[in-house]
């Protein structure tokens, strides 16, 4: 009876001692981690239409590439006004392939303007801003 009683208690003991060497070797074992996240690589964030005359829309297309590795989807694209009208590229782009977005002025006042355009996508840096900016005069 002593015999089994020092055997359950040496068993009870040791079993801490076994469990955190397991734990250390588990910790220790890497782990591999898909992280597939689309990435957009813009050709241009910024463009000056220069001097455009009034009452004349104009149009610019910014062109991106999807350089992460997985499909990029645009959720929404928004002007800072009314008076910029945006397209964008509507179907997921798959990794490598390119897409766009457009933004049309409406030159309707004289004056220096600058406008920003809001891309909302699936992509790891969240929200991207684009730019135009210009001159309308008579």
């Amino acid at each position: 009876m002593k015999k089994i009683c020092l055997i359950l208690m040496i068993g009870l003991l040791a079993t801490p001692i076994f469990a955190q060497q397991f734990a250390a070797i588990n910790f220790l074992t890497p782990r591999i981690e898909l992280n597939e996240t689309p990435q957009f690589l813009w050709s241009v964030t910024t463009y000056d239409f220069g001097k455009i005359k009034v009452n004349n829309p104009v149009t610019h297309e910014f062109r991106f590439t999807n350089s992460g590795d997985a499909p990029l989807v645009i959720s929404s694209v928004q002007a800072s006004c009314g008076c910029t009208v945006t397209d964008y590229s509507k179907d997921p782009i798959p990794a490598g392939a390119e897409g766009y977005v457009k933004a049309t002025y409406n030159a309707a006042k004289v004056g220096v303007f600058t406008k920003t355009v809001t891309v909302n996508a699936n992509a790891g840096e969240g929200a991207v801003q684009l730019l135009i900016k210009g001159e309308v005069v008579q």
